[in-house]
């Protein structure tokens, strides 16, 4: 924290200077001012104009020009405009050079606490706090979890205020069992941020576990909450999903993960979930194939992978077996990829986004892609001699309820 305020002072010392700056030319330019003052004769020059104009208008008054009231007339003019500009050159008396020095230093002073006083309200001195020591633990020689909930708890006594501070303890008293605890720093949480969806579904989660996955009049009340708020909150139909399936209501549980996995925004979280499903699909009774439709998310392809009878019994079966989604360009990097064993085979699998590794490269992003399937001995994702290969080309993406496409691997590659 130290070098942080040298910092700030460094930041400051621009600032000062800008404001102190005035005063080093203050006696050049009243200087400057008052000899300007002195020299001008700019009322003279008004009078001598005036003259000029004056002397023009009696010229013209004697040879008849004009008549004795316009020359009045012209005349009253002429002495109206002449007051006007001397009136304007009217100046107020030249202060002194010192005049106003004592301002400087007020402001200084003032820029200097409004600014510290900004920081303490709007910075993050707090958070800077907080991690270090994070960083302290982490680097001490016999640091560990009980002692980063120490300091932090330290940390949640200085800055109570801090939303950081029961974030950084939350998880950490859940993985170490204390649900209590954690759930007086989730509480804390929400009061200070509000009550906002997510905060709300890992309250009633955890209020969920503590309770022995029950569903606690104190949890329906934070899921009834949770779901008016965000009714696709995927942490409280995650709950959902685990009460309906401990109570023996298979389809419902499917459906509560089904839609908590459409509301995550990262779908790969989701693979607990996944499984869930097809532990409830099985205890539904429901064949693997159907299982596979079932868990499509998105446009796939419905693929069956079979092994061609001229190359049974050249590698074990327990080979890995690839099943890989390219574009037909080959410029993305793999669209999805699932994998089996040589023992599994034949097998029909859907592709959709599930199985893409990247989310920068997806099934769902192409009209038609090239399946290609290997079996590597190595188990290596990268090809070898030996390994066996098939593939088929502009696969269209789409609907996976209809016939699977066949891709049969028969060829070695050398």
């Amino acid at each position: 924290m130290t070098l942080l305020w040298i910092a700030f002072a460094v930041l400051l010392l621009p600032a000062l200077w800008l404001l102190a700056a005035p005063l080093r030319r203050a006696r050049a330019l009243h200087d400057a001012q008052r000899d300007h003052e002195q020299n001008d004769r700019t009322a003279e020059q008004n009078v001598a104009i005036f003259q000029r104009r004056l002397a023009s208008l009696e010229a013209a008054r004697e040879r008849g020009d004009i008549d004795q009231a316009r020359f009045e007339e012209d005349r009253l003019e002429l002495e109206r405009s002449l007051l006007e500009d001397t009136e304007s050159l009217k100046r107020a008396p030249l202060k002194g050079s010192a005049s106003g020095r004592l301002a400087v230093p007020v402001v200084m002073v003032a820029v200097v606490v409004a600014s510290v006083i900004w920081y303490q309200q709007q910075g993050a001195e707090g958070d800077l706090t907080l991690l270090a020591v994070q960083q302290e633990v982490q680097n001490h020689p016999e640091g560990s979890i009980e002692m980063l909930v120490e300091r932090l708890e330290e940390q949640a006594a200085r800055q109570p205020g801090n939303p950081n501070v029961w974030m950084a303890l939350f998880p950490l008293y859940r993985d170490m069992g204390q649900g209590r605890e954690a759930i007086h720093a989730l509480e804390r949480l929400i009061e200070i941020e509000g009550r906002i969806p997510s905060l709300l579904g890992q309250l009633a989660q955890i209020e969920f576990f503590v309770a022995d996955r029950r569903l606690t009049p104190r949890v329906q009340s934070l899921v009834d909450e949770t779901l008016e708020r965000d009714s696709s909150q995927p942490t409280v139909l995650g709950v959902l999903g685990i009460a309906a399936f401990d109570r023996g209501d298979y389809e419902a549980a499917i459906g509560h993960w089904r839609r908590a996995i459409a509301g995550m925004s990262d779908p790969s979280s989701g693979e607990a979930l996944r499984q869930g499903i097809q532990v409830a699909q099985e205890r539904l009774g429901v064949p693997p194939d159907e299982q596979e439709l079932a868990m499509a998310e998105g446009p796939g392809i419905h693929v069956r992978v079979r092994l061609d009878d001229d190359l049974a019994g050249l590698l074990d079966d327990d080979a890995a077996v690839f099943v890989v989604a390219r574009d037909m360009e080959g410029e993305l990097p793999p669209l999805a990829v699932a994998r089996l064993t040589l023992a599994d085979l034949p097998a029909a699998l859907v592709l959709d986004d599930s199985r893409s590794m990247s989310p920068e490269a997806s099934l769902s992003q192409v009209s038609e892609a090239r399946l290609m399937v290997r079996v590597s001995a190595s188990g290596q994702a990268s090809p070898q001699a030996g390994d066996l290969f098939g593939d088929l080309a502009e696969v269209p993406v789409g609907d996976v309820d209809g016939e699977p496409v066949e891709v049969v691997v028969d060829r070695v590659f050398e």
